[in-house]
């Protein structure tokens, strides 16, 4: 009896280590995105939203400017050179984090030169990148490839494109995303 007792605590304390460790594996998601127009700005708080992740904004140490006609031809200036501006944001706990969804608007059929910063300033081998992008009709453009460039090591997934600012649609289609990816959170 002793020793049926001895192996079935012993299995219990197995598998309750199995399930801790399968949670650390797992690691924690974050939301990141760069907005100048808030249209990915308003995609990536309904993401934060539906998945209890946590949530970063890029942000730049200098940023574009406000007005439309100069912010396009400082990322233009910025596309031309290949810059990778200097950036505010900074995430000291990266490693904690197995599931990155990373947002931005889709500028010239590529990602913004802020986003490369951001891409290149992290490893992300092993990590699973999750795209989402609004664009004014360029859909994902090169983004996705961008992104399999600059974090060769990672698991890139499915990505999520939308036209502007969604519409009364919105909602509905990052959740059944956000249900593809295994993302939705449960209260």
């Amino acid at each position: 009896m002793k020793q049926k007792i001895i192996i079935l605590v012993s299995l219990i304390l197995l598998s309750g280590y199995s399930f801790s460790a399968a949670a650390q594996q797992q690691g924690k998601t974050l939301v990141v995105y760069f907005s100048e127009s808030g249209n990915t700005r308003n995609m990536a708080t309904i993401i934060q939203e539906l998945t209890g992740a946590d949530i970063v904004e890029i942000e730049m140490q200098n940023p574009y400017s406000d007005n439309y006609s100069t912010l396009l031809d400082e990322a233009e200036r910025d596309l031309l050179s290949n810059a990778r501006p200097p950036l505010r944001t900074q995430i000291d706990n990266m490693d904690e984090y197995s599931t990155v969804l990373v947002g931005y608007p889709n500028w010239y059929a590529i990602l913004p030169m802020p986003v490369y910063t951001f891409l290149e300033s992290y490893d992300f081998s092993g990590k699973r990148i999750i795209p989402f992008c609004s664009h004014g009709n360029g859909m994902l453009g090169e983004t996705v490839a961008n992104i399999c460039k600059s974090c060769p090591n990672a698991n890139v997934r499915e990505a999520l494109s939308v036209t502007y600012s969604g519409g009364s649609s919105l909602r509905n289609e990052i959740q059944s995303w956000l249900i593809k990816h295994n993302l939705l959170y449960n209260n």
